[in-house]
């Protein structure tokens, strides 16, 4: 039994899932960046990460819209952003540590591509492709409920599907009677790996800086911190 099978059984044997097809479980761990390394080697996970988007956001919206029938749509979308975001899904991701069986190239696996939380985001939407072309819309929800919508409870109670930039925009016109609005200040690295810094800025004066994967992350995390910089939050 080669390296790949023997640790996708563990995997399987974790989330309590068989998947018949190894070649597809295998697929759903190709980073784009390895094709290029390997002869032979074309295809990779974004079209299965493509699915399993998909997939995902509709067995939340299913779920959270027969589990909290009285609660608004701004709410529940609130929600289901929280449980789908790259953040949670990197995180659930690493508990499962799905970065021990990616395929990268050496230049991804040099600059710590196991442990980035965009690429375990998107291997965690293409293992959900996978899970559901080989066993079906009502596996793939069982695996949705048991390791990403059993953290519903936690986002609540930490707050964590408040949208910053919005409370931001709020506090902002509220308090200073200006709309915020954000400047690009750096953007390095190839276009696989690229870092964003975003300036949150109201009229002229830079509140916060924020980095990220992209440029909506990187102004989420600036939101968040021109929030607790003015302590509007408190």
């Amino acid at each position: 039994m080669n390296q790949d099978a023997t640790h996708y059984k563990k995997l399987q044997k974790i989330i309590g899932i068989e998947i018949k097809n190894d070649s597809l479980l295998k697929l759903a761990f190709i980073h784009k960046s390895y094709v290029n390394e390997q002869k032979g080697q074309s295809e990779h996970n974004e079209r299965l990460e493509f699915l399993g988007d998909a997939v995902l956001e509709l067995v939340v919206t299913e779920y959270l819209f027969k589990s909290y029938p009285k609660k608004q749509e701004g709410e529940l979308t609130n929600w289901r952003s929280a449980l789908v975001k790259g953040n949670h899904l990197s995180k659930v991701a690493r508990d499962l540590e799905l970065g021990k069986y990616l395929h990268l190239s050496r230049g991804e696996e040099n600059s710590g591509g196991r442990t980035k939380p965009h690429i375990l985001a998107n291997v965690m939407e293409a293992l959900i492709g996978a899970i559901f072309i080989d066993r079906g819309y009502r596996v793939s929800r069982t695996f949705i409920h048991e390791f990403i919508l059993k953290h519903l409870d936690d986002i609540i109670s930490q707050g964590l599907h408040i949208d910053s930039k919005s409370l931001f925009q709020e506090m902002a016109q509220g308090k200073l009677g200006q709309t915020p609005h954000y400047v690009v200040m750096s953007e390095v690295g190839p276009d696989h790996n690229k870092q964003f810094t975003m300036g949150a800025y109201v009229g002229e004066e830079l509140i916060a800086k924020g980095s990220g994967a992209s440029k909506q992350k990187a102004e989420d995390v600036a939101a968040k911190a021109a929030i607790k910089a003015q302590k509007w939050d408190e």
